[in-house]
């Protein structure tokens, strides 16, 4: 079994090091790894194959071998999200973090029921999901913010794709084949209120498009447009 572990910090081929509390609580008491067991730890540099040099209950030390994998290229699609309750807004974290989205922006919107967004329990959430999905650094994830000032802070060169179930257009391949910043908007459970619709729709570079002729929650939105936005072949 191919034991990923994501590490933030710069790695070094030969050097060694002792790792964080949840790292070895992971590989001593869940995966009961022995000394000589070999791991991969990765970040955004890339993924080194590593070995257990010294294991005890409360410490592991482990030696990075060897790069064996460069890092791939960063994505250029963000998540835009209205906070939703707490399971489906998991969901969302972990499946738009497979993905392949670079940040996920948690928006509170007027309709939106959920204020509040527990941030340590959403990084745990990305960084497990990069782990099993076989990526190289977690998306960020931004500090809560209001959808009219989302909407003020998107930079011009970004497009904004606007999952809106009043269009009636479908997402064409030309509008995502160039490589600037994409930024995907999902609305709250209720969708999003007619004066919000109008200064999402105001902004230059918005492509309102459709999902669905069904109505969607959330998440089942959010993986369906992502899907569409990422692997466009389709289309």
């Amino acid at each position: 079994m191919n034991i990923r572990l994501y590490h933030p910090n710069s790695i070094a081929e030969n050097t060694s090091e002792l790792l964080s509390k949840e790292h070895t609580h992971y590989i001593v008491n869940v995966m009961r790894l022995k000394r000589g067991s070999t791991i991969n730890f990765f970040n955004k540099d890339g993924e080194w194959k590593s070995e257990i040099i010294f294991l005890e209950k409360n410490r592991v030390e482990v030696k990075f071998l060897e790069k064996i994998k460069k890092a791939s290229s960063l994505s250029y699609i963000e998540l835009a999200i209205c906070l939703v309750k707490k399971n489906p807004m998991e969901n969302i974290l972990q499946k738009a973090t497979e993905l392949g989205v670079s940040k996920i922006i948690p928006i509170v919107s007027e309709r939106t029921e959920v204020k509040e967004l527990n941030h340590d329990r959403a990084k745990k959430i990305v960084t497990e999901a990069t782990e099993q999905s076989n990526q190289f650094k977690p998306p960020e994830i931004s500090q809560i913010i209001k959808l009219k000032d989302f909407i003020n802070n998107i930079n011009g060169s970004s497009k904004l794709f606007f999952a809106d179930i009043n269009s009636k257009e479908k997402l064409k391949k030309t509008d995502i084949e160039e490589n600037n910043l994409k930024i995907l908007l999902i609305g709250p459970e209720g969708d999003f209120s007619p004066a919000e619709r109008e200064i999402i729709l105001q902004n230059k570079n918005t492509i309102p498009f459709s999902i669905s002729k069904n109505i969607l929650r959330s998440d089942t939105a959010t993986i369906s447009a992502l899907s569409l936005l990422c692997y466009p072949f389709d289309l």
